[in-house]
């Protein structure tokens, strides 16, 4: 039965009603981001300041708290608070740029996605607000008075939440239309005693006016009244009129309208004269410092707000209703009539739509549910309008496309001239990491498939567009530096995203959503191949490669002494690539006779990047180490040595990822590459000595081509899932704890370099020390291994069962340990028999509070060895595939599962084929009975 929100979902899809206009699109810090930077040394932190951003106008986007706006921000809507101490108003979230916090930049907040549908027809955000003055300073020299040994020093530890002195500010959304928002405020006083809270709701235009590419200049109007107040938002420029109507904005109450203009006051950020004297941060000087000559009493301006002062007595909520629509019709004099109604029926709907996404497990289970819909709730939060166009912003930079290389190079991604960026994103984290990076969205396709697949294909489409990929092929990696490397996941996520809509849609794929990915991704695979193989001996390079300090050198560098790196992991993902491409063209071979070429072109890529890894016979050079039983990078001189850098991390594991499965009958419906493929191993026997060849059927006739073989699948897993090495109690750590008391060290030109393990922060200032693979458990690459074990259990079944733990006697089939694996990813997140979730660590306020505990952050990674969050702590952009592994440990998991439930599972977990599915299924009865 389709659900409410599912109609929606269909309509915007059919382009009759624009349920997506509006949505969470504001970034949650705009300030200091390299769009901003107009500096000469590109220090984008220093250049634009969260002390300036209350003032400064911004040049290419917003940000707000908890803030809305259309698909082009160019109207936007959030709030803005005060308790009567802090020394400005709360307009946007606070953190640490990279140099003051002890551990880089890390946001300093405590807010909460709570809710959300994909079309954003109901949304809960959670802020909470000290009710003293908010410690800005003390965070700062706090922080930087620790070293990179100690612990961030957090809000919580700086005792003002302490009494429950806050304010808990809900901000619900319910769509009545898809171009008529019901906003409601409620805020609750947590505290001992009665408080008051300045409450000011506000509605600005994006300026667009002021700038090389400028515009005409919007306004807003005020009516004041004493049942509800009105704002009218009027944009005169006829870009915008044809995307955006006139709207109104209905306040309830009589809370006096303020009104100022959204530019910059350069008499106090610069000194100069101001062009208008109502400027951006006139509702600060009005409110703060009562200044009544700050606003305009002619209620005009492109910035206005109602001010709500609220006093609230301990224990009590009070609420604030508002209303942002293009037209009420007849409700015009009664705007927030039925409007509490409206909230119910859209949670209610909301709570269908996750209840039908939902297996029979998690239904059973409240937690897991929770868990489940606020990772969801953050991905679809954190959806941000990313606007970009780098002609214009490299002109402003003096650099254009006839520069001279040497200029070029003098100013960040001078050579991505030809981007134009103007979507809605999904973001990493909105205020950590507010702009995309393509293996971030990857991942995060693979859980927004779940509730939105439209979006999931329209995402990966877009960042393979021409005017996001390179004209030499590269796909962008991130704003800091569009040239680095980050990797090749976008044919997976492609693939895995096709198969599941044609699981949905009866057997009927999208096949001109493939065709164009396809045929862009073919363009990436040729860039790979002539920029990071060095020597054309199919042993890649990468650089940056998405695992950040993972090694012993910072791989996106030159080496000291000369020399390259071959690394394991770029090789293991470029093998991992190339079987994704043979996966997209068998099944469009499938379709069209033509793509049979490609498939044994696919076919032989993978063999030669597979085969490089491990040669036949011994070698010193070689990735593959048989004394360790594992993968290793290779450390090339200048003059001819070479040396495996033997430490145990996931870039040895990586290899286990790249296998690609296919149905016995499939390559009997493809004889042309049966026989290529067949003359291609005649004549290099060598390179398959040492795979798993499609030639070796195993359950249900299936075929598997893969890096390891079962002796080295064997031997890899034996560390894997050794507790004393990879297995965490919480996941597939990044560094083996092996290293703990064998630290790797290696010396070169007289210069140490030393990699040992470290669970938690990061004591290693590489790439601003904000990021840690050394130890800790990341959501991404176990995500990846956690399919991957699901998908060789789909190929060994029962035939296959290793010891696991390591040492434990315990011995389960690959489906069983893949389980094991979710199982303790969920368990990060869950309560435990004592009632702590291990994702809170030791912030007992979290672990103990009802006002906290049930509200669940999902960071970066993990620590090691605890579970506890670390990191960026609103990374839901690829933490949230735990949505995904939670769904798919209840279906596999359910009992008496039935027939019909098959291809739902199928849709859920993202296997190659329901047949895949129903054979795991029928080959583990047991477990699944149990």
């Amino acid at each position: 039965m389709m659900t409410e929100e599912q109609k929606r979902l269909d309509a915007e899809r059919d382009k009759s009603v624009p349920w997506k206009k509006w949505g969470p699109y504001l970034s949650e810090r705009q300030w200091g981001t390299v769009r901003e930077d107009y500096s000469e040394d590109g220090n984008a932190w220093d250049y634009f300041t969260h002390d300036q951003s209350r003032s400064r106008a911004y040049r290419w986007g917003e940000d707000g708290l908890a803030g809305v706006s259309d698909d082009h921000q160019v109207l936007c809507f959030a709030m803005t608070l005060w308790n009567g101490k802090d020394p400005i108003l709360k307009e946007r979230l606070f953190g640490l740029t990279n140099s003051e916090g002890n551990h880089g930049e890390d946001v300093k907040e405590y807010y909460f996605y709570l809710d959300s549908t994909p079309t954003h027809s109901y949304m809960k955000y959670l802020y909470k607000y000290p009710q003293g003055a908010y410690p800005y300073d003390d965070l700062v020299k706090t922080n930087r008075e620790r070293g990179r040994g100690g612990a961030e020093y957090e809000l919580l530890d700086t005792g003002i939440f302490n009494e429950d002195k806050y304010f808990d500010v809900f901000v619900e959304y319910a769509k009545a239309s898809a171009e008529d928002l019901g906003i409601k405020i409620s805020v609750a006083n947590r505290g001992p005693e009665a408080a008051t809270l300045h409450l000011l709701p506000t509605v600005w235009f994006r300026n667009t006016w002021m700038w090389s590419d400028a515009g005409s200049k919007p306004e807003l109007k005020g009516k004041q009244g004493k049942d509800f107040s009105v704002v009218s938002a009027h944009h005169t420029d006829p870009i915008f009129n044809e995307s955006l109507a006139d709207y109104r904005l209905f306040c309830e109450g009589d809370a006096p309208l303020l009104f100022t203009e959204n530019e910059s006051n350069n008499e106090r950020l610069f000194g100069t004269k101001n062009g208008s004297p109502y400027v951006k941060d006139a509702f600060h000087n009005y409110v703060i410092h009562g200044q009544k000559e700050a606003v305009n009493p002619a209620l005009t301006g492109t910035k206005a707000a109602p001010h709500y002062v609220l006093t609230v007595a301990p224990g009590e909520t009070k609420a604030v209703r508002l209303r942002l629509a293009r037209s009420v019709g007849e409700k015009e004099t009664k705007p927030f009539a039925k409007f509490d109604e409206l909230f119910a029926m859209r949670l209610k709907e909301a709570d269908e739509f996750y209840d039908w996404i939902a297996p029979a497990k998690v239904k059973a289970d409240p937690d897991r549910a929770l868990v489940m819909r606020q990772a969801m709730a953050g991905m679809l939060w954190s959806k941000q309008y990313f606007y970009y166009d780098l002609n214009v912003w490299l002109r402003e930079h003096k650099v254009g496309p006839w520069s001279d290389p040497a200029t070029r190079l003098r100013v960040r991604n001078g050579e991505w001239f030809h981007m134009y960026n103007n979507d809605i994103i999904s973001m990493p984290d909105k205020w950590e990491y507010p702009w995309y990076a393509a293996w971030d969205l990857a991942f995060h396709m693979l859980a927004f498939q779940t509730v939105d697949p439209d979006f999931a294909k329209d995402q990966l489409q877009m960042i393979l567009r021409n005017d996001y990929l390179h004209p030499n092929g590269q796909i962008p990696a991130y704003e800091w530096n569009f040239s680095d490397t980050n990797p090749p996941v976008h044919a997976y996520a492609t693939i895995q995203i096709y198969l599941s809509d044609k699981e949905r849609n009866g057997g009927k794929g999208d096949l001109e959503f493939l065709t164009y990915a396809f045929s862009k991704l073919l363009v990436n695979f040729t860039w790979w191949l002539n920029r990071k193989d060095r020597a054309g001996n199919n042993l890649f390079e990468g650089g940056f490669l998405g695992l950040d300090n993972i090694g012993v050198f910072d791989r996106s560098a030159p080496l000291p002494g000369g020399g390259y790196m071959e690394q394991a992991d770029g090789t293991a993902w470029m093998v991992f690539y190339s079987q994704q491409m043979l996966r997209i063209a068998t099944e469009l071979a499938l379709h069209f006779p033509t793509f049979e070429e490609f498939v044994g072109k696919f076919f032989e890529h993978t063999m030669w990047i597979a085969g490089a890894m491990d040669r036949m016979g011994k070698h010193g050079d070689t990735m593959w180490d048989d004394e360790d039983g594992f993968f290793y990078d290779v450390l090339r001189l200048p003059d001819g040595q070479a040396f495996r850098m033997k430490v145990r991390s996931m870039v040895g594991l990586l290899p286990l990822t790249a296998v690609a499965i296919f149905e016995g009958d499939v390559l009997e419906k493809l004889p042309n590459f049966r026989a290529q493929a067949k003359e291609f191993l005649m004549r290099h026997p060598e390179l398959a000595a040492n795979l798993h060849m499609p030639s070796e059927p195993g359950l249900a006739g299936r075929r598997m081509l893969a890096t390891v073989n079962e002796d080295k699948l064997r031997r890899i897993l034996t560390k894997m899932l050794d507790e004393n090495e990879f297995l965490g109690p919480h996941g597939i750590r990044a560094l083996s704890r092996y290293h703990v008391d064998h630290p790797f060290v290696f010396s070169l030109n007289g210069q140490e370099s030393r990699v040992g393990y470290v669970p938690g922060d990061s004591d290693s200032g590489m790439f601003g020390g904000n990021s840690n693979w050394r130890g800790p458990v990341w959501m991404p690459v176990n995500f990846l291994l956690y399919t991957s074990l699901l998908r060789l259990g789909a190929y060994y079944g029962d035939n296959f069962k290793i010891e696991c733990p390591t040492g434990s006697g315990k011995m389960m089939t690959l489906f069983e340990v893949g389980m094991m694996l979710g199982e303790r990813l969920i368990g990060t997140f869950t309560k435990d028999s004592s009632g702590r979730r291990p994702a809170f660590g030791s912030a007992e306020k979290f672990q103990t509070d009802p006002h906290w505990r049930d509200n669940v952050l999902f960071y970066e990674y993990f620590h090691g060895d605890t579970g506890a969050g670390v990191g960026a702590s609103h990374q839901t952009g690829w933490t949230g595939c735990i949505a995904r592994v939670i769904q798919g440990n209840g279906a596999f998991e359910a009992k008496n599962l039935q027939e019909h439930d098959v291809e739902r599972i199928a849709i859920r977990i993202g296997q190659s084929q329901s047949r895949e599915t129903s054979d795991i299924v029928a080959a583990n009865a047991a477990a699944v009975t149990k």
